[in-house]
């Protein structure tokens, strides 16, 4: 799997742990930064790995900050992104099989090692289990195309 990860200067420490996961779980792995601690503007990070994960160049992307809250909102600004903190194994399960998850937003701080990494590897194993569930996703896809639609006619005024 392609797998695009960032974070911001307070998730530095975690991303290159976990990019050294990603690798040893057979991931092909695209560093989105921050290069140090000196802080940064997480909208910018977020952007980066978002962009890679709607235009398709990677399968699904990973995003860091001191909660992880920041990174969601921002990434889920981009179109066809679905993005999600979760804080243990079930909802980074869930987060896949019910809203078919393509960014997870973890916390740099507030989750320690043992469990970012079991709650990756839950990530990247589950499956979207489709169904009833790809109805759900279908409308949210049909949220985004609506805003954006009122979006470009409010910039045409």
């Amino acid at each position: 799997m392609r797998i695009a990860i960032g974070s911001d200067h307070r998730g530095v420490d975690a991303r290159l742990r976990l990019i050294g996961l990603l690798e040893r779980l057979g991931n092909d792995v695209i560093d989105c930064g921050c290069d140090d601690t000196n802080p940064v503007d997480y909208p910018d990070v977020a952007a980066s790995v978002a962009n890679r994960v709607s235009d398709g160049s990677v399968d699904r992307g990973i995003l860091l900050c001191c909660t992880g809250v920041g990174m969601a909102i921002a990434a889920n600004k981009v179109a066809g992104v679905r993005a999600a903190t979760c804080h243990d194994e079930v909802t980074a399960e869930m987060s896949r099989r019910h809203n078919d998850l393509n960014v997870l937003c973890l916390s740099a701080e507030m989750i320690g090692p043992e469990v970012q990494d079991k709650m990756i590897q839950t990530w990247l194993a589950t499956g979207f289990e489709g169904g009833r569930h790809s109805r759900r996703v279908e409308k949210i896809a049909a949220l985004e195309r609506a805003c954006g639609e009122k979006a470009r006619e409010k910039a045409g005024e």
